[in-house]
């Protein structure tokens, strides 16, 4: 079996490959898809796709022009409509989470090229030295060109070329026959025979039989039509995508009966046969499998910044883990145990990944708190679901009781959808969601209207029916007239509102900026001919209604009026704040690494909140790091622009898209900078015009938000300028106190400390010398006495702290033969033990806890040394005159 080591290797091989062939070795894109329409990354080609549609392939980091790419790319299948997970474990063939190896041409080579290339890397004894007579080559039906390349260049024998339709050799499948539009082409796939051990009798090549004889390992896409309206168009630039799962690779390579089989998840499953007491026997040990599987998509994903939520592609990482746990119930293990095959997953991971390593503690500790909340349910949820199957007439679940494990137990619907599948019975899912609508509209009609803007009520809903959406300028303007559409008192509509009334105001139009995106709402100023409102809050109803809310300083408002609206100047305080959280970003990207990402947000006008995913606390040196490179942006008075422009041209210039955010076809982008831009992301909020007029970032702290998850805190503009003016006074004050320079001031409190260690130092010598001269009597054989079969002596001593009593009881026990001392001082009572009483039973915790009630206090410790605390200086007598009784007892 190949080792770790080994597989790294056999990736690296194939990268070394086609760079040997001018490919651009690029790094593996994140698994969170910056594709609003994917939760996860799930090709090779996806952080490709604005090349395959003509970009030029420039790569930041690298330069020049890059028409050949080739990538070892993390890709994630699960949740979604190409998700098998139900088969994950069961088959030789699937996993949720995979590596693609493909290698990629813009516009550059194309078929002869590509198959050439694919047979060298695989047969030549140079790269893997594969058996030729074991591979197989499958073409689209009528791909001649294709088939006369791989007969006649390379040489495979036509004997084992077979051709397919649409269905088996053509990408995407059946898109002539659905219909689709856009590139396609046909494809040529690689399959490795394994031998007869692996198949069925009717296995007679690829793409036959019901065996596992002939297993695909790579398909070549040949990209060169365009699919309009039925008709295939031969596209101005054909292009190359091939995808090689490194799973299957490495088991033909390791010569294993699959993945499983291999170093990828070897330490896993080693750790879980452990755990579980259950040997791995291939196909058989399901739970084995899944649980493995699982761990690696789960620590691979949480790596890459997709924490567990409950919903999108956090949702898919609850439901793993969730799955995973109950796997490993099923083995009998009842303590949370995925957790702790992280280290396994970076074992096997961390050499190709090194960010795997790097977060283990960070993820780890995640999936551990996941696993024991779930597990606080499992065992009853489990036994409900099964009451209910035993119950069941009939082979299909109602959705409404399945809603009702949900509701009321907790008990997740893909689970229950598992165990009925188990038993043969499925699951009425639409049957669920009907019941799940039923329960969000009685939730609705019990009084949740409204109750994102406080006591709304009835009034925001009848806005939507008859008052238009609220223009915004607020991009444009901080000063606009509008006209009053309608008024919202208590939560219900209003004509008219009074001087001292609170109401929430929907202007036609303002230059308020409603809270959204981790932004404030702008504060404002309403005007009319004799009255005024003063803003406190802006937000927003889905309906898209801005609303104004604030109280009638004077005058009366009417609806139909028209009003001035000047917004606070705190925006531009606020503003300052935004574009520095984008710079604060970019900067812990470049100082931690890529795989932070924005978990959360706050811009005020006098503060931000930046909440990361990263793994461990940020260090001094690097937060200066940050710091530093967000202020050499800000002195570098860069431009910052904002454009609406397509998400796919978004997406090729690179702008960061918040996980979980939904986005349109078009969207705003906010970039900082012109052509080496530090800042690309997308952002519906407000901005400086040059990133000069923020003044300075300045880090105030840095802390763990949650599991997983850092929060910086940190000011800019005017509240900078106030914290470093704030920061001096306190210097200039200290410094005044201590009778130094604000220069010397450092080296003047460094040698305070020093004088105050010493001077510590002296006094506990004198407390020992102290302690010494009142114990001396004690330390004679007339004051050791005997209670309850042991040697003791006390003392009620003065002056001492706890530091100096330990010391003198550890004297006293030393100078003179007794088993126990008991000494006090003050408020507080140490007993001492020997070792040669310890063996007899003497236990120094519990004859001070005894003690310390005589003297209406507690305490506690070890066999051989306890303190405890007295009430006073008439409970410290009481407590040394029951040592005989408490020895005794």
């Amino acid at each position: 079996m190949a080792t770790t080591l080994e597989l790294d290797e056999l990736r690296n091989t194939f990268l070394r490959f086609f760079e040997s062939k001018g490919h651009l070795v690029h790094p593996s894109a994140s698994l969170k898809s910056d594709d609003p329409t994917l939760m996860f990354n799930v090709a090779g080609m996806q952080q490709f796709k604005a090349y395959f549609q003509g970009a030029t392939p420039r790569f930041p980091g690298f330069e020049g022009v890059w028409p050949r790419v080739v990538t070892s790319q993390k890709c994630m299948r699960a949740g979604g409509k190409d998700s098998d997970i139900e088969n994950v474990g069961r088959t030789r063939r699937h996993h949720t989470f995979f590596e693609m190896l493909g290698n990629f041409s813009f516009g550059d080579y194309f078929k002869a090229e590509a198959a050439a290339w694919a047979w060298e890397f695989l047969t030549d004894p140079a790269w893997l030295g594969l058996d030729p007579e074991r591979l197989w080559v499958t073409v689209f039906s009528d791909d001649d060109e294709a088939y006369r390349i791989w007969t006649e260049e390379v040489g495979v024998p036509a004997a084992r070329v077979s051709r397919f339709g649409e269905a088996e050799n053509f990408w995407p499948a059946n898109a002539v026959k659905d219909g689709r539009s856009g590139p396609c082409g046909p494809c040529s796939e690689i399959f490795y025979d394994r031998g007869p051990a692996y198949g069925s009798p009717d296995e007679t090549g690829p793409n036959t039989g019901a065996g596992d004889r002939f297993m695909e390992i790579w398909n070549l896409v040949f990209t060169q039509y365009d699919l309009v309206e039925g008709e295939l168009r031969p596209l101005p630039m054909q292009n190359i995508d091939t995808g090689m799962g490194f799973e299957r690779l490495a088991s033909v390579v390791s010569g294993a009966h699959d993945a499983y089989g291999t170093e990828i998840f070897g330490p896993s499953i080693r750790l879980i046969e452990q755990a579980s007491n259950q040997p791995y026997r291939d196909l058989e040990s399901v739970e084995h499998r899944i649980i493995a599987d699982h761990a690696r998509s789960v620590t691979m994903c949480i790596t890459d910044g997709v924490l567990p939520a409950n919903d999108g592609a956090g949702y898919v990482i609850k439901m793993l883990i969730r799955r995973a746990a109950r796997q490993a119930w099923k083995l009998g293990v009842r303590e949370p145990l995925l957790h702790r095959l992280v280290d396994a997953v970076a074992e096997s991971m961390g050499g190709a990944y090194p960010a795997v390593r790097d977060q283990r503690s960070r993820v780890a500790a995640i999936v551990k708190a996941e696993e024991e909340h779930f597990l606080t349910t499992l065992e009853a949820g489990i036994e409900r679901v099964a009451n209910v199957l035993d119950a069941l007439d009939g082979r299909v679940l109602s959705g409404a009781v399945a809603f009702d494990l949900w509701q009321t137990y907790g008990f997740p619907l893909d689970l229950t959808v598992e165990m009925a599948a188990e038993r043969g019975v499925e699951v009425d899912r639409a049957g669920y969601a009907e019941a799940r609508e039923a329960a969000r509209t009685v939730s609705r009609a019990g009084g949740a209207k409204g109750a994102l803007f406080g006591a709304a009520g009835d009034g925001l809903d009848e806005l939507a029916s008859d008052v238009p959406a609220t223009v915004s300028v607020a991009f444009e303007a901080l000063e606009a007239h509008a006209t009053v559409q309608a008024l919202v008192v208590d939560g219900t509509r209003a004509s008219e509102v009074g001087e001292g009334g609170a109401v929430q105001v929907v202007l036609d139009r303002t230059p308020c900026y409603p809270e959204g995106g981790g932004q404030v709402g702008d504060a404002a100023k309403l005007t009319w001919p004799g009255g005024a409102i003063a803003v406190t809050h802006t937000g927003k109803t889905p309906h898209g209604h801005v609303l104004h809310t604030g109280r009638v300083v004077r005058g009366r408002l009417t609806t139909g009026a028209t009003v001035h609206v000047a917004v606070d100047p705190a925006r531009r305080e606020t503003e300052k704040h935004h574009t520095a959280t984008h710079l604060l970003h970019a900067a812990l990207r470049r100082v931690l690494g890529e795989h932070v990402a924005q978990a959360g947000s706050l811009v005020a006008p006098d503060r931000l909140r930046f909440d990361v995913s990263h793994g461990t606390a940020i260090t001094n040196e690097q937060l200066e790091h940050i710091e530093r490179l967000a202020n050499a942006w800000i002195q570098a008075d860069l431009p910052v622009s904002a454009r609406v422009v397509p998400i796919a041209e978004a997406r090729a210039e690179g702008a960061m898209m918040l996980f979980g955010e939904k986005y349109g076809e078009r969207v705003r982008m906010v970039r900082v900078g012109e052509d080496a831009s530090p800042s690309i992301e997308l952002c519906g909020g407000t901005h400086v015009r040059r990133t000069g007029e923020i003044g300075a970032l300045l880090v105030t702290g840095e802390e763990a938000a949650a599991a997983g998850v850092r929060r910086l805190e940190a000011v800019a503009g005017t509240t900078a300028v106030q914290q470093v003016q704030s920061l001096r006074a306190a210097v200039q004050a200290g410094a005044r106190a201590l009778g130094a320079t604000p220069d010397a001031f450092e080296a003047r409190i460094a040698k305070l400390q020093a004088d105050l260690r010493a001077a510590q130092r002296d006094s506990a010598q004198l407390r020992d010398r102290l302690a010494a001269a009142q114990t001396g009597a004690a330390a004679g054989a007339g004051d050791v006495h005997e209670a309850g079969g042991f040697r003791y002596a006390s003392a009620a001593l003065d002056g001492l702290d706890a530091s100096a009593l330990r010391n003198a009881a550890d004297a006293v026990l030393q100078k003179t033969d007794a088993d126990v001392v008991v000494l006090g001082s003050g408020q507080q009572l140490v007993v001492k033990v020997s070792e040669a009483a310890q063996a007899r039973g003497a236990h120094a915790g519990r004859f001070i806890k005894a003690l310390a009630q005589r003297g209406g206090g507690g305490g506690g410790g070890r066999p051989d040394m306890a303190q405890a605390g007295v009430r006073d200086a008439e409970g410290l007598r009481a407590a040394l005159a029951a040592v005989p009784e408490v020895l005794t007892a």
